[in-house]
């Protein structure tokens, strides 16, 4: 028989030495490390036998072999959730949804559960929070389905262990945090150690029992996810909910879907009744726009979905020996670059001048296709002249100053045409059908014409 030996592993982050330290060497946490018995000798092999337990082959299938049964989702009808998913929730995934605090997870979650009970049977679990805290929500909330139950259960191995027995066909986990091991009571909840052995059972039973499990984990200061990076990797799908500073307003974005597109959004405004999902948030962001020297509306697309927002830039002359350079909602240098690109073929000296850009609305975009907007609305400052009345900016600007054509403009397009806009400013070399008025450019060069003083 294997005899056991003694190693210390770290209940922060599960580093492991053969004899105890003070200080963890991976997490820098003291007094974190916990004993710890390991049986000795080998316990796997190689065509030969072990002195531990018999590992059994794993069954080989071939492609023709493996069903390819589309299995349907489940659809809670509510259609920006149902949209950032992919189309619903699938059968078997392994889904987290993560935010700050207070900023409607927990909302959220239950709007979805009630929903899905409808046609199916859910199990939401709060080791958070109490169930009169719950039962509060919900009945703010609606929330009456008789196929939803509620349990305040925190231990993972209870909780695993009723959702076999029930087998309901989605499982919500509100959080992963808070969740305990009774195998393992030296590991702290919250814990990197903690995290990674409950997101792996979590993971194992969704797999083997086609069950949808939906967690909810909290964020680091920085605002990414709290946990080892493992944790995002074991999870199907990961999506934040974010909030936007100048309304009620509740972004979904995905970040990881294996069962749909990544980086796709969804709207929402808080209210006293839930989150209420928003269809035309367009129509705010236009509410909003103004035909004034620099401005530039612009179309950029987040996932599948067209958004129509404002760029606002201010070019003053410096008055200080380093121009100032204070960028909201992009990337500073994608600003500065663009800046450069115009000095360098303008001969304007935006060098010698402060910038101060911003995105309306306290969106952040990262898509290349909003160039053309960025250098407009400097132009626009500097020149102290409007764009055209109701038009919108898609375009690509090259660090040799032309200006590209970019990929699925006629999404682009189609929102443009619903809204009502009458121009769009692109590049010469882009082919679209539209019956809103072209005003096409080849180079910045040509970029002057729109401001002919």
């Amino acid at each position: 028989m294997a005899k056991a030996r003694l190693s210390f592993s770290c209940t922060n982050c599960g580093y492991a030495t053969p004899k105890w330290v003070g200080c963890c060497p991976g997490c820098s946490e003291w007094n974190s490390f916990a004993e710890q018995q390991q049986p000795q000798g080998p316990t796997a092999f190689f065509g030969g036998k072990s002195s531990g337990a018999v590992v059994q082959s794993a069954n080989l299938f071939s492609l023709t072999q493996i069903s390819s049964e589309t299995q349907p989702r489940m659809l809670s009808n509510i259609k920006e959730w149902d949209r950032v998913l992919g189309g619903g929730v699938l059968p078997g995934s392994f889904i987290i949804l993560t935010g700050d605090p207070g900023i409607g997870k927990s909302t959220l979650l239950l709007q979805v559960a009630d929903a899905i009970a409808t046609d199916h049977s859910v199990l939401y679990f709060s080791s958070e929070e109490s169930l009169e805290q719950v039962k509060g929500r919900a009945e703010r909330l609606g929330v009456s389905s008789p196929k939803l139950l509620f349990s305040d259960e925190a231990c993972l191995e209870t909780i695993l262990a009723t959702a076999l027995q029930a087998k309901p066909a989605l499982v919500i986990l509100d959080s992963i945090q808070n969740c305990h091991l009774s195998l393992q009571s030296h590991v702290i909840p919250g814990t990197v150690a903690q995290l990674r052995e409950a997101a792996f059972h979590l993971m194992r039973f969704a797999k083997e029992n086609n069950i949808a499990v939906l967690i909810t984990g909290h964020i680091t200061k920085e605002g990414e996810m709290a946990g080892p990076k493992v944790l995002e990797h074991m999870v199907d799908a990961a999506f934040y909910l974010q909030a936007e500073d100048r309304w009620h307003t509740r972004i979904l974005r995905s970040v990881k879907n294996r069962f749909g597109t990544i980086n796709e959004v969804g709207f929402f405004e808080m209210h006293e009744n839930g989150l209420i999902e928003v269809t035309n948030i367009n129509q705010q962001f236009l509410s909003e726009a103004s035909s004034t020297a620099g401005s530039a509306l612009v179309c950029c697309l987040e996932g599948t979905r067209p958004l129509l927002l404002e760029l606002q830039a201010l070019v003053v002359e410096s008055k200080y020996g380093v121009p100032q350079r204070v960028v909201t909602g992009l990337d500073h240098k994608r600003v500065v670059l663009i800046a450069a690109i115009l000095e360098k073929y303008l001969h304007i000296r935006f060098s010698a001048h402060d910038i101060f850009f911003k995105v309306s609305g306290g969106f952040k975009i990262k898509e290349s296709s909003t160039d053309l907007g960025i250098a407009l609305a400097l132009l626009s400052s500097y020149f102290q002249q409007a764009l055209p009345m109701r038009s919108v900016a898609i375009g690509e600007v090259s660090l040799t100053g032309q200006v590209k054509a970019i990929n699925q403009i006629g999404t682009c397009i189609k929102e443009v045409e619903k809204f009502g806009l009458e121009r769009v400013l692109m590049s010469k070399s882009q082919q679209v059908k539209t019956t809103c008025q072209l005003l096409t450019f080849k180079n910045i060069y040509e970029l002057l014409e729109l401001f002919p003083s």
